[in-house]
């Protein structure tokens, strides 16, 4: 039987689903600039990325995370890697051969100042 999820791990997860679903067309930021601002590591924005339902996934504007270095990360699965990137394009950010988006300062959508947050405190918001 699996292991019921915490009530920080749920509330970070609806946080990180929201605050991806704030990010405008054309621009993008990464897994490291939400997670300050959620006062989390990447890791956990990254996890919650990485596990979206399908229906998630085609609601939200996942393809605007990228990784810490401004470009489409190279770990990620190669067809995934070509759709973020597809879809980037369209929306007007230039990508080099390598992935890296141009001209980031110009595209790079800050998430806002670090909040100072218990995830495991209801009464923290």
């Amino acid at each position: 039987m699996p292991k019921p999820k915490s009530i920080a791990s749920i509330r970070i997860r609806a946080e990180v689903i929201r605050l991806v679903g704030l990010i405008p067309e054309g621009k993008f930021t990464t897994y490291g600039s939400i997670a300050v601002h959620m006062n989390v590591a990447a890791l956990h924005v990254a996890s919650v990325m990485s596990r979206l339902t399908e229906a998630e996934a085609a609601a939200l504007p996942w393809h605007r995370v990228v990784s810490a270095e401004g470009r489409v990360s190279p770990n990620m699965e190669p067809e995934l890697a070509a759709r973020q990137r597809a879809r980037l394009e369209r929306e007007g950010l230039k990508l080099d051969a390598q992935g890296f988006i141009l001209d980031s300062d110009a595209h790079f959508h800050v998430v806002g100042v670090r909040r100072k947050i218990r995830w495991s405190d209801p009464a923290s918001v």
